[in-house]
């Protein structure tokens, strides 16, 4: 067998897959048929919540995890367990401070309306770009798995913004100068 060379991408980093086995549900589910049949059909993509790294904690994966997992089962404390995780960890997770795209994921999946977007600062900008974002994937209404991409487009607007922290006076100066040599 010979090994292919690798693949060239656009992005800055080649995507990652984080997959893993599908569960099962052994107990039927006691919420009304209507509330049993609304489906989400994509999981908005995330930046996870910057937290100090832990095998038993809520790594980006299982962050990731949870969130399709939330989505296949429409309830808080069985889709913590099914991570290893308890429901007050997940609700104290939703309280940390870098949360906001994680909220505004969990409320997107559960149908809570929308709230004002929270303002992206510079320290969000620069954890968007470390990171990168994680895309929980369904199909056929169950969590599949998940995909790790880079934000680009975070970089981007970061550069956008460091351009726009220059003062013209002395971007013009700098431009004098490389054009005197």
């Amino acid at each position: 067998m010979t090994k292919r060379a690798p693949q060239q991408t656009a992005f800055l980093h080649q995507p990652e897959y984080a997959l893993i086995r599908p569960m099962t549900d052994s107990c039927p589910d006691p919420r009304s048929a209507a509330v049993q049949n609304r489906r989400v059909s994509r999981i908005p993509a995330f930046t996870p919540v910057p937290l100090r790294a832990r095998k038993d904690g809520w790594t980006p994966v299982r962050q990731a995890e949870f969130l399709g997992l939330l989505a296949q089962t429409r309830c808080v404390s069985k889709a913590a367990a099914m991570v290893g995780m308890s429901r007050d960890s997940a609700y104290q997770l939703r309280r940390k401070p870098g949360a906001e795209e994680f909220v505004a994921a969990w409320d997107a999946i559960l149908g809570v309306p929308e709230s004002r977007q929270p303002k992206i600062t510079l320290e969000t900008l620069f954890q968007r770009i470390r990171q990168g974002r994680y895309q929980p994937i369904l199909r056929g209404g169950r969590y599949a798995g998940t995909i790790r991409k880079p934000d680009n487009h975070a970089l981007l607007a970061l550069l956008g913004r460091l351009d726009r922290l220059v003062p013209p006076e002395q971007d013009r100066e700098a431009e004098r100068k490389d054009y005197r040599k």
